[in-house]
């Protein structure tokens, strides 16, 4: 029989404690998995508790991780992906004054563009579009050349590479010709991508707290280490039979900005030039896996039951979507087994609405409907 969860709802609760959303000012590139939106809300539901030290298990843009340090919290910044990380290491590790970051951007902005290994796979003149569709025009990823070639020049300690690094993929992301992200680009100029690529020194957060990153799978990120809350907002993967796992990965989406950290100039495949490490041979995440085990049970589902049951955390915060392959049923399992659901948060972003539900019923009838996502906050046993 399932346990009915304390019901939340954002409007009243703030009404009742005289309380608003915190405004907490972060940074991050256009991403298909953002939460942008809900960082005033994950604050507040975690607030009540007798937490210090927090796990993002899958930072991403690191958005969430910069909210979580700003507000106060000990904070363990952890993504696969190697642009996370570098995010992380920008965002919560810089140490040096404002003011000598502002310098090394000042004179990188002032770099004579060259056209290099960058601009012959990722720009292209205007007139030129119609022939390979480019992410950026050529006058860019000259800009880029030039500037990703003086950073390594510089041969700073490796949190100081970030910060410029940082400040480089920000600049690129608001002169895109994109989606927001590289599996595909568009077939006319979109009206940024007409800017001049500018750097700015990133809005690095300055705390009392020492921040923890890594650069791992979250089954070794977790390993010896504890937690008063996990965050987990593992990928979605798609309920979409007919969608090659390819398509929905973080690798493919963002290869560009993977190459940009590490600058090693890879081997390049397809039409949008995706580093060969993004193939799905190379690049595998179980959370995105669309089979089923030799049990009938989907590799997502059980990989999520495994991370929940292993981290070391008295509370989970689990993000998830009802388009994602765990199914309603499933997932109600897996947080029953290890403890007790405190709140769960409908998120629609089309209404604008973020209210607490019951669990089974409303959860079921929810689930069928796609692009519904779902905050748990679970007490672990």
């Amino acid at each position: 029989m399932s346990l009915q969860p304390l019901l939340f709802d954002v409007e009243s609760f703030q009404e009742t404690t005289n309380t608003i959303p915190y405004l907490i000012p972060t940074e991050g590139i256009k991403y298909a998995g953002s939460k942008l939106k809900l960082i005033p809300t994950i604050l507040e539901l975690i607030r009540p508790l007798e937490i210090k030290t927090v796990l993002d298990g899958f930072a991403g843009t690191t958005r969430v991780s910069q909210a979580l340090a700003r507000s106060g919290y000990q904070v363990h910044s952890n993504d696969v992906s190697k642009w996370s990380s570098t995010f992380a290491s920008c965002y919560l590790e810089a140490q040096a004054p404002l003011s000598y970051y502002q310098e090394h951007i000042d004179a990188l902005n002032q770099s004579a563009p060259i056209y290099g290994w960058y601009s012959e796979h990722y720009g292209c003149l205007p007139e030129d579009l119609h022939l390979h569709k480019r992410p950026w025009q050529l006058k860019n990823t000259m800009r880029l050349d030039a500037i990703r070639q003086e950073i390594d020049r510089l041969q700073l300690n490796k949190t100081d590479e970030n910060v410029l690094v940082t400040s480089l993929i920000n600049a690129l992301d608001v002169v895109d010709n994109t989606m927001g992200h590289y599996a595909s680009y568009l077939r006319e100029w979109s009206t940024r991508s007409y800017n001049d690529l500018h750097l700015k020194v990133p809005n690095i957060v300055r705390s009392q707290e020492k921040h923890f990153v890594t650069n791992q799978s979250i089954f070794d990120a977790i390993q010896g280490q504890s937690y008063d809350l996990a965050y987990l907002d593992p990928p979605y993967g798609s309920n979409n039979e007919k969608m090659p796992p390819s398509r929905i990965r973080y690798a493919s989406y963002y290869h560009v900005y993977k190459t940009i950290c590490l600058n090693d100039k890879p081997e390049l495949f397809g039409k949008v030039n995706r580093r060969i490490d993004s193939k799905d041979t190379l690049s595998y995440s179980p959370f995105e896996d669309f089979r089923k085990d030799e049990a009938g049970r989907f590799i997502a589902v059980n990989a999520i039951a495994q991370l929940i049951q292993n981290v070391q955390a008295r509370y989970v915060l689990l993000s998830y979507s009802s388009g994602g392959r765990a199914t309603a049923e499933e997932l109600e399992n897996v947080l029953h087994e290890n403890g007790t659901i405190l709140n769960i948060l409908k998120i629609n972003y089309k209404q604008n609405v973020m209210a607490g539900m019951q669990w089974t019923k409303d959860w079921i009838r929810d689930s069928e409907k796609p692009h519904q996502e779902f905050l748990f906050l679970l007490e672990k046993k």
